[in-house]
C-alpha cells in the first residue's frame, strides 16, 4: 500500500531527468560526430531518435502533474471558477512566451531595429520580470512596477520585431506556436477536462481515446473533408499533444485511485496500457511511419508507452524505495522547470555576443567527449537553477 502526499516526488524526479536530458539535446547543435541515433530524426525519416522522446515525456509529465495540482487546490477551498482562471492565466503565459520564441526562427539578423541575441535577453528578462515567483514578503509596489516593467519591456520587443521569410519581411505570429505554446494548448485542453470530470476515469480514457482517433484519422485522411478548417480551428498538433498529456492524466489518476488500496491492480493496469500502446503504435506504423515532426500516431502512441514504463520506473524507484537523493543535484530541474529551460535562451544569446570567435577546442565538442561537454553543460545549467532558487529566483506561473 502506498500512501500518496499532495505531491509525488517520482513526478518531480521524472520532471527534473526530463528537463535534464532537453537541455542535453538541445545542445547536441555545438558538437560534431556524435551518434545520428541521439538527434531528432529528419522529417521523412520512419525512425526515432532519442531526441524525439523527451519532449513527448514532457508533455506526458504535465499530465501526470494536472490531477495533483487542481485537487490540491480544490483541497485549499478554490471554487471552480477561480481553478478555472488559474488554468486560463498560466496557459496564457505559456502562448505567450511560446509565441515569442517561435518567432526567433525568422528574427531578420540583417534589417531588424534590436541584433537577435539582445532581443532574445530582452525577452527572457521580461520573462522574469512578469512571472518570477516574488515572495509574499516582497513589497506590492516594487512587484506592480517590476511586473509592468516586463509588460512593457515585452510589447516594446513586440513592436520592434522584424522577421523575414523568403525574402519577405513578416511581422510576429503564432507558427507552429513554439515548445511552450504546445504545451501550453495541451495543458489547456486537458485541465479543463480534468476539472470538470471531477476525476472520473471513464471520462477520462473517452477523451483519451478520441485524441487518439482523432490523430489517427488525420494522418489516414479521413478528415481531409475538414481540411480547409485547419488554419482555424484544429486539435493542435493534429490531436498528437493533447493526447500524450491526456496520457499522463490517466496514468495519473489511476495512481491516485488504486495505489493506497489495491497497487497490483494498479500496476497491472498500468503495465497493460503501457503495451497497448507500444503494440499499437508499431501496428500504426504504416500509417505515416514513426515521426515526431509530423506528429504520426506511431510516434504518439510509442512515445506515450515509453513514457509510461518510465514512470513506473520512478515511481518503483523513488515512491517506493525512496531514492531521491540519488537525484539530488539535478532535483532543481524538476521543482523550477521553466527557469532550467529559458537559462540557455540566456546563455547562447550572451555567447553570440561576446563569445564569437571563442570556442572549446574541437577535441571537446567531437564524439563521446563532445556528448560529455552536452552533459556537462546540462548539469551546470541545473546547478544554477539551483543556485537561483534557493534565491527564489524562479519563475511561476
Amino acid at each position: 500500500m502506498i500512501t500518496l502526499p499532495r505531491r509525488l516526488l517520482s513526478i518531480d524526479i521524472f520532471r527534473a531527468v526530463t528537463m535534464f536530458l532537453m537541455i542535453f539535446v538541445n545542445d547536441l547543435w555545438s558538437i560534431k560526430d556524435f551518434p545520428e541515433w541521439l538527434d531528432h530524426a529528419a522529417k521523412m525519416d520512419d525512425k526515432l531518435g532519442f531526441a524525439d522522446t523527451i519532449f513527448p515525456a514532457f508533455l506526458f509529465i504535465v499530465g501526470l502533474s494536472i490531477p495533483f495540482a487542481i485537487i490540491a487546490r480544490q483541497a485549499k477551498g478554490d471554487s471552480q471558477n477561480k481553478i478555472l482562471l488559474y488554468i486560463l492565466t498560466r496557459s496564457f503565459a505559456l502562448l505567450l512566451m511560446g509565441v515569442f520564441h517561435v518567432n526567433l526562427e525568422n528574427y531578420d539578423r540583417v534589417n531588424a531595429l534590436l541584433p537577435r541575441p539582445y532581443w532574445q535577453i530582452c525577452i527572457t528578462v521580461s520573462f522574469f520580470l512578469i512571472w518570477l515567483d516574488y515572495s509574499p514578503s516582497f513589497a506590492k509596489r516594487k512587484k506592480m512596477f517590476l511586473q509592468g516593467l516586463g509588460v512593457i519591456l515585452l510589447i516594446a520587443m513586440a513592436i520592434i520585431y522584424k522577421g523575414e521569410r523568403k525574402g519577405e519581411e513578416v511581422w510576429m505570429r503564432p507558427q507552429w506556436w513554439g515548445i511552450l505554446g504546445l504545451i501550453g494548448w495541451a495543458y489547456l485542453l486537458c485541465s479543463i477536462i480534468f476539472l470538470y470530470s471531477k476525476e472520473r476515469l471513464l471520462p477520462l480514457v473517452a477523451v483519451l481515446a478520441f485524441f487518439l482517433l482523432f490523430n489517427i484519422s488525420w494522418n489516414a485522411g479521413w478528415l481531409n473533408q475538414i481540411k480547409s478548417l485547419r488554419p482555424y480551428v484544429w486539435i493542435v498538433g493534429d490531436a498528437s499533444m493533447p493526447a500524450l498529456t491526456m496520457a499522463g492524466v490517466v496514468l495519473s489518476v489511476l495512481y491516485r485511485k488504486l495505489a493506497p488500496t489495491n497497487a497490483k491492480m494498479f500496476w497491472a493496469s498500468a503495465v497493460g496500457i503501457g503495451l497497448f500502446m507500444l503494440i499499437g503504435g508499431f501496428a500504426l506504423r504504416p500509417l505515416g511511419g514513426i515521426s515526431k515532426i509530423r506528429a504520426t500516431p506511431s510516434w504518439v502512441m510509442i512515445c506515450t508507452a515509453i513514457s509510461t514504463f518510465c514512470f513506473l520506473f520512478f515511481i518503483f524507484l523513488i515512491d517506493i524505495k525512496q531514492k531521491q537523493n540519488w537525484f539530488a543535484l539535478i532535483k532543481p530541474a524538476g521543482t523550477s522547470t521553466l527557469t532550467a529551460y529559458l537559462l540557455p535562451y540566456i546563455h547562447y544569446a550572451i555567447y553570440n555576443i561576446f563569445g564569437k570567435g571563442i570556442a572549446l577546442p574541437l577535441i571537446l565538442r567531437t564524439g563521446g567527449v563532445g556528448i560529455i561537454k552536452c552533459l556537462l553543460y546540462s548539469l551546470i545549467i541545473i546547478v544554477i537553477t539551483g543556485m537561483l532558487e534557493r534565491k527564489r529566483i524562479r519563475l511561476k506561473i
